[in-house]
């Protein structure tokens, strides 16, 4: 339900939307800047879209998550909500929804500078790292991948982080190892921050540090990327193609080092794929159909990665697919859909009846894959699915609730949408807030997101040169089963996130 008609003037709008930008980042409200990029706050998709849907409640009309993007502070957005709602006040109408992006050529972005080159063809490769440099260290797989480095290898570890000052960005790296439980004191001296940003030239570092870097690290792990499930291509290229070439302009300075790129399954979901096995080494020239403006920076951020190792760059790249937590603490990101998803459906006591496969792979298990296949020379110049060897439907997870007496019902998808748009209508409910990412429609074919991931729409990812590499390495994928849904369950409702009397459970 929205709110009656009214119109906002663009200084109440701009102090509502401070007040609840602060509460969702957990900070004051005069510590946020109305000039400053929202991104600049790490609003991910999750806060964007809830952010988004209280708005809709206090204005009383429908927000279209794209004004994030196109007005992305304070200040240009209540300034754009207030013409909106003194429009809509006299006129009835407006045309906050209508946005539209340009047609892409996704080929036509896959263009890597041509300076970008190694500065010598000849490289020695030594699984022995002094020095990595690493992007995505404040994120739920780069806290990860930064421990695996620490246990398994001498190296100090470089971290690009956005901060201010050398102690904040500490502090934001070693705030993220702790909320994983991955932190441990006697490393701290071996993290070091790197200050800049990803969306910048040269990673926003400055000329001198840049080059510092280019020079004695051994390798580069490029794991960050900007995740919004709302913001178009044009939002996240900066970061996500722009910041991956900027990676390789300082793997290929003063001495060659070899690049390990964290990609994603996303690349083949071009409908051209559907049903079809796709292999590692397979090639994805394929982008039509491609709507999501993540899935589309990854796909030409991979081919920018392609055209340097045919430059001579040494590269691996790993293509995990939707990460879940880990297989023996259960930790994980509370925020990703998935949770969310399942969290929501709980509460609304139902679940869409839909042909879903769970191909989500635990996070230490990706982690230790990247790691150690990076140290193998015979792994340059190869791609890597990370994707689960043993998928499992989805209903698996609905029948495992079930048998614990949780109270849950399977209907249609299209029963469960229309219960999305008539009972879901509060914010508690994570489904509320997702709602623009389950509600949108793309495609000629006008689908939803969810979809577009329906079974028989997505390719079949084979893995099994990936576990060939793996052989030997005791590194495992851990089966999903009900010990893994126990320990993800347990983590979940300890932290918190899901409370005993939401379950319904009948006795």
């Amino acid at each position: 339900m929205m709110t009656q008609k009214q119109s906002h003037t663009a200084e109440e709008i701009q102090v509502w939307l401070l007040s609840h930008l602060a509460k969702a980042l957990n900070i004051e409200p005069d510590e946020i800047d109305i000039t400053a990029s929202l991104d600049s706050y790490g609003l991910d998709s999750a806060k964007a879209m809830s952010l988004v849907t209280q708005t809709e409640k206090m204005l009383g009309f429908e927000v279209s998550p794209m004004l994030l993007w196109h007005y992305p502070n304070i200040e240009a957005l209540s300034q754009r909500l207030a013409e909106e709602s003194e429009d809509l006040n006299s006129t009835g109408r407006t045309n906050v929804t209508v946005i539209k992006t340009a047609t892409l050529d996704l080929s036509a972005e896959a263009v890597l500078d041509s300076t970008i080159r190694p500065v010598s063809k000849s490289f020695d490769f030594s699984g022995n790292l002094d020095n990595v440099f690493l992007t995505g260290g404040t994120g739920f797989l780069g806290a990860f991948i930064i421990q695996e480095l620490l246990q398994k290898t001498n190296t100090d570890i470089y971290c690009l982080v956005r901060a201010a000052h050398q102690e904040e960005g500490k502090q934001k790296l070693r705030k993220n190892l702790q909320q994983y439980f991955v932190w441990e004191e006697e490393y701290s001296p071996r993290i070091i921050p790197v200050l800049g940003d990803l969306s910048q030239p040269r990673l926003g570092i400055s000329s001198e540090g840049f080059e510092m870097l280019a020079a004695n690290v051994d390798a580069i792990y490029h794991s960050a990327a900007m995740l919004n499930y709302v913001y178009p291509y044009s939002a996240l290229k900066a970061a996500n193609v722009l910041g991956t070439q900027e990676v390789l302009r300082m793997a290929g300075l003063y001495k060659v080092k070899p690049v390990h790129y964290i990609s994603s399954v996303a690349i083949f979901e071009s409908p051209v794929y559907a049903g079809k096995v796709v292999k590692e080494e397979d090639d994805f020239n394929h982008w039509e159909g491609i709507f999501l403006g993540y899935s589309q920076t990854k796909w030409v951020a991979e081919k920018l990665v392609k055209i340097a190792r045919d430059r001579g760059f040494p590269v691996t790249i790993h293509r995990p697919p939707l990460i879940s937590g880990h297989s023996q603490t259960g930790v994980c990101n509370t925020d990703d859909f998935i949770n969310l998803m399942v969290k929501g459906c709980i509460q609304m006591g139902y679940f869409p009846d839909v042909e879903y496969m769970m191909d989500m792979s635990p996070v230490d298990y990706v982690s230790k894959a990247i790691v150690h296949l990076s140290r193998q020379k015979e792994s340059l110049g190869k791609s890597f699915h990370l994707q689960h060897p043993q998928p499992v439907p989805f209903k698996n997870l609905i029948d495992w609730m079930r048998s614990f007496g949780i109270p849950l019902e399977l209907i249609s998808y299209d029963q469960w949408q229309a219960m999305l748009v008539n009972n879901v209508s509060s914010v508690e409910n994570p489904l509320y807030t997702l709602r623009p990412f389950l509600l949108e429609r793309w495609s000629k074919e006008q689908l939803t997101i969810p979809d577009l991931y329906l079974k028989a729409k997505r390719p079949i990812i084979s893995c099994q040169d990936t576990l060939n590499a793996l052989a030997g390495s005791s590194i495992v994928c851990p089966p999903i089963d009900s010990q893994l849904f126990m320990t993800y369950s347990a983590y979940l409702i300890e932290s918190g996130f899901l409370k005993i009397e939401e379950l319904g459970v009948r006795s």
